[in-house]
């Protein structure tokens, strides 16, 4: 049987990068998914993609830093498929910037949307989850929620902020049958680097490559069905080796 029938996930930066690796592959192991992006270009392309494939999805818009916004991406989830079985909380934004550049506006919107939408969104999902006895919450930190970068203040403390979040609500929640884990990605190649940027973050991968949307997604898999059964609280770090050095 696929490790997800009949699961009703829900993948926040769901229409691009790791998080549309992510609901593809959710797709195939049986998953429902509710897609949730603020492109809603490219969100409802990926729908019309995957509905076209068979898939059992549905769109919705939404700035995860806002209240309102989801809200309605629970309502939209109950209303459609009923419950909520898994979050992937994956959307974030990063400010690479030179920290006396920073405005305290940038900090804050990074701050604000990596991990206090992350709570946000973690928080809805518990409540969700509750109701039907038990759920998982993957949320997307960093390999810089674990090391320093420099130029990377503001999301270096967001994600460390994730990291440490995760641990908090794994241990509350360890009894009542909810999971809760941590994906530390490290430079993975998706359109957000720049093409002439790239070759200078392989030579400081170990691995001498960058990591791939797939790859990531067979992590977040693995946190997110049974194959992890006895793991909460935790971080899984896939970043070519880069936190070893």
């Amino acid at each position: 049987m696929a490790k997800l029938q009949d699961k009703v996930a829900i993948i926040t930066g769901g229409a691009s990068g790791i998080g549309a690796a992510t609901a593809k592959l959710f797709v195939e192991e049986g998953a429902k998914v509710v897609l949730v992006d603020w492109n809603e270009e490219n969100g409802k392309a990926f729908e019309t993609e995957l509905k076209g494939q068979g898939a059992d999805v549905v769109f919705v818009k939404a700035d995860v830093a806002s209240e309102e916004d989801v809200a309605n991406v629970y309502k939209t989830t109950i209303d459609t498929f009923g419950r909520v079985d898994i979050l992937f909380n994956n959307a974030g934004i990063g400010a690479v910037k030179p920290t006396e550049e920073l405005t305290y506006a940038e900090y804050r919107k990074t701050v604000n949307v990596d991990l206090d939408g992350t709570f946000l969104v973690a928080q809805l999902a518990i409540k969700e989850m509750l109701k039907i006895g038990g759920g998982v919450i993957v949320n997307t930190a960093s390999m810089y929620g674990l090391v320093g970068a420099a130029g990377s203040a503001a999301y270096n403390a967001a994600k460390g902020g994730v990291i440490n979040l995760t641990r908090s609500l794994g241990l509350e929640y360890a009894t009542r049958n909810i999971r809760v884990n941590a994906l530390c990605p490290g430079y993975i190649d998706t359109p957000i680097i720049p093409e002439d940027f790239k070759q200078a973050l392989r030579e400081v991968t170990p691995m001498k490559r960058l990591g791939t949307a797939d790859e990531m997604a067979k992590a977040v898999l693995f946190l997110a069905s049974d194959d992890s059964s006895f793991m909460t609280g935790n971080t899984l770090t896939v970043d070519g080796g880069y936190t070893a050095q």
